[in-house]
């Protein structure tokens, strides 16, 4: 490590003993144990989580014990996920150590799901960020002290539950619980001719004079356009959300050796391998603020993976862990799908989710990412590609596996693809993805 005094407490440099392996993957949608399981084929990839000195994933769910919860699910417009109690431990044994938390389904079951979940993480020893009983918690860094150095953890979210947010306390108001939320102002661009069509239609809608519009943005149905070259999404980010969260990683940093910081977002929808216009410059702001790592989740599939002064940047991680296989689902999910719960299944209503949605391969696709640091530099990046069992029936799908040669090659072409515009050079060497900085 580096040595440094009193004069630079703002110094963004990474300071962690040679050989420090950063392991990073995304969505862990889970819902029962699953390490102990042979016929699963995942001693491979567990092996690789268990080598690193951090491994970080995304918790998109809540631990509970539906038995004896007391708590309730919350409208989401969604499914609400809920793995049991024996979750905990076995992402211990994985080798998980730092978890994010914030992100569109940690108030699925409420503010009693989201204080069960952390107090089950607490037990196993498992560092979690991203959701607390005030905006100050939920956005501040967690901690997890290693041999190599000590990392820091913030974690917020794009998309999320509004009431999921968190606030810090005003005046007589108490702070409200939840998660810290990065809020987008998302607009609807367009061509000239098409601006000049909505406006027309806003005109001569019977509340046009209500209209704030102006020359360049007009509001119609509860969407904003504005004029551009092409059809596309925009979004402005909250400047008070964002001076929180850079707060939060500069006094990280500057308490750690090595910072990691994650965004869950689905912008602009699950549908694009792009990422959404004001991602990339916020993500260049972090690290220069102090992040040494900047990885993304939400959309369920992978994006592509920038290297920023000398940063790992993973635009999204896609899904690690998919687990459908679950048992609680409300009579809102049953109807929005077109299934009765008091004929159809759990799992027959899983089945028409997907279809309606997630039917292609590549939501079953991912990476796991190593990524290896010598003389406080990114050295090197290994891509481990993995698949979820997209074939297979139900109970045992959503598990990864380490892909066979043949799609292991094709995962790691489209990810080649998705990397080059940031210029990203990514070799396949026997099925392996490897971005290589240092000799």
């Amino acid at each position: 490590m580096q040595a440094h005094g009193f004069d630079d407490v703002g110094s963004t440099t990474t300071n962690v003993a040679d050989g420090f392996t950063m392991v990073a993957v995304g969505d862990l949608i889970v819902r029962r144990p699953a390490s102990k399981n042979p016929a699963l084929g995942f001693e491979a990839v567990i092996q690789i989580l268990r080598d690193a000195d951090v491994t970080f994933g995304n918790l998109e769910t809540n631990i509970i014990d539906l038995r004896a919860f007391k708590g309730s699910p919350q409208v989401n417009d969604d499914s609400y996920i809920g793995g049991v109690p024996e979750v905990g431990p076995d992402l211990k044994a994985m080798g998980f150590n730092v978890l994010s938390r914030a992100n569109n389904h940690a108030y699925d079951w409420g503010i009693e799901g989201t204080r069960e979940t952390s107090r089950v993480l607490d037990q196993n020893k498992i560092v979690h960020a991203g959701v607390g009983e005030s905006l100050a918690q939920a956005g501040a860094a967690r901690f997890l002290e290693t041999s190599r150095g000590r990392v820091a953890l913030v974690s917020f979210a794009s998309t999320f539950t509004p009431a999921a947010r968190a606030a810090d306390s005003a005046g007589e108001a108490p702070s409200r619980p939840g998660l810290c939320a990065l809020r987008l102002v998302e607009t609807i661009v367009v061509p000239p001719e098409m601006f000049e069509s909505v406006r027309r239609i806003r005109n001569s809608l019977p509340d046009s004079m209500l209209s704030l519009d102006d020359q360049n943005r007009i509001r119609l149905a509860g969407a904003t356009f504005k004029i551009g070259d092409k059809v596309a999404y925009s979004y402005e980010v909250d400047s008070r959300d964002v001076a929180n969260i850079l707060r939060n990683v500069r006094q990280g940093k500057q308490l750690a050796d090595f910072l990691i910081v994650t965004n869950h977002g689905h912008e602009p929808g699950n549908w694009s391998q792009e990422l959404p216009d004001h991602e990339q410059s916020f993500a260049h702001m972090l690290i220069d603020t102090g992040a040494d790592a900047y990885i993304g989740h939400g959309p369920h599939q992978l994006r592509g993976i920038e290297i920023y002064k000398g940063r790992p940047i993973f635009y999204s991680l896609g899904n690690f862990i998919w687990d459908t296989l679950q048992t609680a689902q409300g009579a809102d999910f049953f109807a929005e799908h077109g299934k009765d719960p008091r004929v159809d299944t759990t799992a027959d209503l899983m089945v028409a989710a997907m279809k309606d949605g997630f039917i292609d391969p590549f939501f079953f696709q991912s990476v796991v990412t190593v990524s290896r640091f010598e003389q406080n530099q990114l050295a090197e990046l290994l891509l481990y590609p993995v698949e979820l069992g997209y074939s297979k029936r139900l109970a045992n799908r959503g598990l990864p596996r380490i892909a066979p040669p043949p799609q292991a090659e094709a995962i790691l072409e489209h990810l080649q693809r998705l990397s080059k515009p940031f210029g990203t050079q990514i070799t396949i060497k026997e099925g392996v993805g490897v971005i290589q900085l240092r000799p």
